[in-house]
């Protein structure tokens, strides 16, 4: 459909440290000695996407207070992340107020993350016929991703912008739905949330795993 509309929901946390470890080797220190390596990071991947697409609506969505449900379900959850550095968190509050000067809307929930965010923003947007692009480069996304559903994928070391909808989600991840997604990582466990998989299953046995049995519920009822 020609005249609909376009939403940018941006995924704060993974592009401002995205965005500061880039620079790690070479941080950007103030005339006052402050480290703002997240602060350009993250803003240079934001106005990278208003100049390039000039979005209809645009929306930023941090974590806050981390997810008091998963984390009760699974206490160990994101428990070998290492603190978070000072550089970022002393970052975060001066990204938030050029936010509020550009009137970008910043949205955080207590005891959720920007993830369960993003997919509610998402999915009802998707019913109120808007396209919708979730600009992150974290792949657990990829559930999300429908006809009017894409993950916007930053450019990064000049490799340029991806943008994956659901042929692409098929092909990276061997799945025929994009809610596949959620079995394929759930077979293989996911390192950087401190979530264990399946005992030796990487990335070429859950490909096959789904396609043979379709579902991880499937697969464990016939093992």
């Amino acid at each position: 459909m020609a005249d609909q509309k376009r939403l940018f929901l941006l995924d704060a946390y993974a592009l401002i440290f995205r965005g500061y470890y880039a620079l790690i080797k070479n941080p950007r220190i103030n005339s006052k000695g402050m480290d703002t390596s997240a602060i350009l990071g993250f803003m240079n991947s934001l106005l990278d996407v208003i100049r390039r697409e000039k979005p209809d609506h645009l929306a930023v969505c941090f974590d806050k207070d981390g997810s008091a449900e998963r984390t009760e379900l699974y206490p160990e959850y994101k428990a070998n992340r290492d603190v978070t550095p000072d550089a970022i968190r002393i970052a975060v509050p001066y990204i938030q107020k050029i936010l509020k000067a550009m009137h970008i809307p910043c949205v955080e929930v207590s005891g959720l993350e920007a993830d369960d965010i993003i997919g509610t923003l998402a999915k009802q947007a998707e019913k109120e016929d808007y396209k919708v692009y979730m600009v992150t480069p974290d792949k657990d996304f990829g559930q999300l991703v429908s006809e009017n559903i894409f993950m916007y994928r930053p450019s990064r070391m000049g490799n340029g912008i991806e943008i994956w909808g659901i042929p692409e989600i098929q092909e990276r991840f061997g799945v025929e739905r994009p809610e596949q997604v959620i079995d394929y990582l759930g077979m293989m466990g996911d390192a950087s949330d401190n979530i264990p998989g399946l005992p030796g299953v990487g990335d070429k046995t859950a490909k096959k795993f789904i396609e043979q049995f379709g579902s991880l519920e499937t697969l464990l009822e016939n093992t």
